[in-house]
């Protein structure tokens, strides 16, 4: 029986959950095993790097200048790398949100090579972007791959994507329930029991492998004295306020970089990432701390207290940095920096708090810990996600509370601000973009089903199905009520907490989800 007709379709989705977990497994492991190699090549050109520029400043002119030479010449090689491979540009994790509702196409193989070796150069040549975009683009690209060779179903195919994106993540920084909230947060913004499930098998596959291979200790190993004091909470609302406008500014700034280097005509497309290098090769002789992804740049400022003329002079030129890096559409991420960012910001404030407020010194860190999180909110306007990733990497749940009350205040002033989520952004502009953006399968009579999770107060909320007024072209096949699946009729009540089994066209598929979750979200 064909795969792609009504019966097959439903008779598919009996059975497929297992199957799905199991290949998410498949799909974490290769993807563990994919991001530890990346971390650990990244991790000796960091050293490598550090070593060069220590030695070309005992070195004559001539070594220099055959230095900048180099940085030109990877400069092309990524440009030109780029521009053949579109996909692979910046994060990866736009390009992943637009697999996943069906508007860009992605090459898995050739993607997947390209974007690891551009990955390599970009970072390890000092440009400040960070690891976990392109491993969570890796660990999508391995999900597609499993899903091509096994030649699965559409809709496994699309767990599997989700499966090595959390993947990817959870090996990128050890941090496996920050890998699934990120793909329930960030790629889905619902929670589906069966995304939950094959996510989470694959983030602690993979976060397995990158424990056994570089060690269980956290990313961010601080001692903190003791917990933020709970009648100092006030600052913590004027930290999340201050995180939320800086954090406008840089996406508002990300953008419009972006948009200058697509409009200037200096320099052909291939040879933009020689702008972000050539600086790079300055900033490696006056201001070192500013390359890289900021990991290094953050343990230090957990030991040692900076003078705020270079702090402010280090968050300036890190942010603008960041911007020109990414905005040159080079292979790389920005959480790592968005952290680092985050990191300055928060070494500033404690600098004012302990200077001219009554706040202890020792309470610094966790300004630095509290701030990193409401940055990262601010930007990419996933709170829940912060606020496990920062816990994870820092290995304590000590902060908790003071980690929800940073990151909501700070998702609430950059609301009122009217700041898109930085991804959805980026998304937005890659579909405009890119001509091929709006394809339909070649299949025009296949189907596919779609899990919609009713919320408490929605629309659908205790009505009969009978009476609701369902978006033309798709089918109600079941309802999953706990772990009772039932067969609708029109007399069935919707309750909160169902799943609806929706069956529909597979090119109609993307706009019906969007309106049929509007319908099974809570009413405002």
């Amino acid at each position: 029986m064909k795969k792609n007709s009504i019966i097959g379709t439903i008779t598919h989705w009996r059975d497929f959950k297992l199957q799905v977990f199991s290949e998410g497994i498949i799909v974490g492991i290769l993807t563990g095993i994919i991001a530890v190699l990346y971390r650990i090549l990244l991790y000796h050109a960091d050293i490598g790097r550090k070593k060069i520029y220590s030695l070309l400043k005992e070195k004559s002119f001539f070594y220099i200048v055959g230095w900048f030479l180099l940085l030109i010449v990877v400069g092309i090689i990524l440009g030109k790398i780029v521009k053949k491979y579109p996909m692979i540009k910046g994060s990866g994790i736009p390009q992943v949100k637009g697999v996943l509702v069906r508007k860009l196409k992605m090459e898995w193989l050739k993607e997947l090579i390209t974007k690891f070796l551009g990955g390599v150069l970009a970072l390890g040549f000092g440009l400040s972007l960070g690891r976990e975009g392109p491993s969570v683009q890796l660990g999508s690209q391995v999900g597609m791959g499993v899903s091509s060779l096994f030649k699965r179903h559409n809709i496994e195919e699309k767990y599997l994507i989700t499966s090595g994106a959390s993947a990817g993540l959870a090996a990128a920084f050890n941090a496996p329930l920050a890998g699934v909230m990120f793909s329930l947060e960030e790629l889905h913004k619902n929670i589906s029991p069966i995304v939950l499930t094959c996510v989470m098998g694959a983030s602690l596959v993979a976060d397995f492998i990158s424990s056994v291979a570089l060690g269980l200790k956290p990313i961010f190993n601080f001692e903190v004295v003791s917990v933020f004091p709970l009648n100092k909470y006030a600052y913590l609302v004027i930290l999340g306020i201050l995180a939320g406008v800086v954090g406008k500014f840089f996406n508002t700034g990300l953008l419009k970089v972006q948009d200058y280097y697509s409009r200037q005509n200096l320099f052909k497309e291939e040879y933009k990432p020689i702008i972000p290098l050539v600086i790079s090769g300055f900033l490696g002789f006056f201001l070192p701390q500013a390359l890289g992804g900021g990991h290094n740049l953050i343990v230090h400022l957990s030991k040692v207290n900076m003078a705020i003329g270079v702090i402010i002079l280090l968050l300036v030129v890190k942010f603008l940095f960041t911007i020109v890096c990414y905005g040159s559409g080079v292979p790389g991420g920005i959480f790592l920096p968005l952290l680092a960012i985050g990191a300055l910001l928060g070494e500033g404030f404690g600098y004012i708090c302990v200077n001219y407020f009554d706040i202890d010194s020792i309470y610094t860190i966790n300004i630095i810990i509290l701030s990193m999180a409401a940055f990262f909110t601010a930007v990419v306007r996933a709170p829940i996600t912060g606020s496990i990733l920062i816990t994870e990497m820092t290995g304590t749940f000590d902060h908790l509370l003071g980690l929800i009350t940073v990151s909501i205040t700070a998702y609430i002033v950059t609301d009122l601000l009217g700041s898109k989520p930085i991804y959805d952004a980026l998304l937005e502009k890659l579909l405009k973009n890119n001509k091929n953006s709006d394809f339909s399968s070649d299949d025009e009579d296949e189907k596919t089903l779609m899990e919609i999770p009713v919320a408490m107060g929605s629309k659908i909320e205790n009505k009969y199905i009978k009476d609701i007024d369902w978006p033309s072209d798709c089918l109600l096949v079941g309802i999953k009520r706990g772990e009772w699946e039932m067969i609708p009729k029109g007399d069935t009540m919707i309750l909160q907490g169902d799943s609806l089994i929706i069956l529909s066209h597979k090119r109609q598929a993307d706009n019906l989800k969007y309106d049929l979750l509007l319908m099974g979200q809570e009413s405002i």
